[in-house]
């Protein structure tokens, strides 16, 4: 039996964004009668919560989320078990040549730390005290075979240090300008087995100019009756 796991964080008016703009989604509902009728407008960072970053984050002539398609985002999915990492950890080559099982061309790499399984909706601490990945480690991934790399933690520890600027985002560098995907802001990678290639699923809004998207990611697991 196939079950559908969803990785896809819910969010609301307690959450935060990342730091770099340090907003709080904000919901305005409006209504007309008779009866009920609801539509509802959101002012949030396209970078709240779950979410698929684009070439244009951090480069003016990079690709936006209209000019990506499906197939760059879905595929073959690897789990690589980083949760003996602690908080403010860092994820390294060292670490991915020992723990990474072997990359394939094509690859979604998805980076297991089970920090937003612990630690969201705790602001600041969710993104001030997360492990985090080394750029190093975040283009060796890439250069391995991976078109997309994604992170169930908040992988750029730059963003937590006072006086950051955008040349600081190394991580993002590392992956969008190898031509890659980044997916951040993950959680229950731990429903997904270690080791074995599932289907996976990032869904987005194309919109044109926008530099991230939020998305609703899933994936497949085969389970028996």
């Amino acid at each position: 039996m196939t079950r559908i796991v969803d990785l896809t964080l819910k969010i609301g008016e307690d959450t935060l964004s990342p730091p770099s703009v340090n907003k709080r989604l904000e919901l305005t509902s409006h209504h007309r009668g008779p009866g009920f009728w609801q539509a509802s407008e959101v002012n949030m960072l396209l970078h709240t919560g779950s979410h698929v970053d684009f070439g244009r984050h951090c480069a003016e002539d990079g690709e936006t989320a209209a000019d990506v398609s499906l197939d760059r985002t879905c595929g073959s999915a690897i789990v690589i078990d980083l949760t003996f990492l602690g908080e403010d950890e860092p994820i390294t080559v060292e670490l991915l040549e020992q723990h990474a099982p072997a990359i394939q061309q094509g690859d979604v790499a998805l980076c297991r730390t089970d920090w937003t399984e612990k630690a969201w909706g705790r602001f600041p601490d969710y993104y001030m005290r997360s492990p985090y990945c080394e750029p190093e480690a975040a283009g060796w991934l890439v250069e391995q075979g991976a078109k997309v790399v994604g992170f169930d933690c908040f992988s750029e520890r730059s963003a937590r240090l006072p006086d950051f600027t955008s040349e600081d985002f190394v991580v993002h560098k590392a992956i969008l300008d190898r031509g890659a995907i980044l997916i951040q802001q993950l959680t229950g990678l731990s429903q997904l087995p270690v080791g074995v290639r599932v289907p996976f699923f990032a869904g987005f809004v194309p919109i044109r100019g926008a530099e991230g998207s939020p998305g609703r990611m899933f994936a497949l697991i085969e389970e028996e009756e």
